[in-house]
């Protein structure tokens, strides 16, 4: 068997590290609308 697998657990922490990514993007977004910044007809 190859050893070119990364482990299970770095797999994992890559998701949630992806995962959070998306939600300090979402928060963002929401704070740029919010202060004016973004049109809000820009956002669906």
């Amino acid at each position: 068997m190859s050893n070119d697998e990364p482990p299970v657990d770095s797999a994992r922490t890559t998701l949630l590290d992806e995962d959070w990514a998306a939600v300090v993007a979402g928060l963002a977004i929401i704070a740029l609308v919010l202060l004016g910044v973004i049109p809000a007809g820009l956002v669906p």
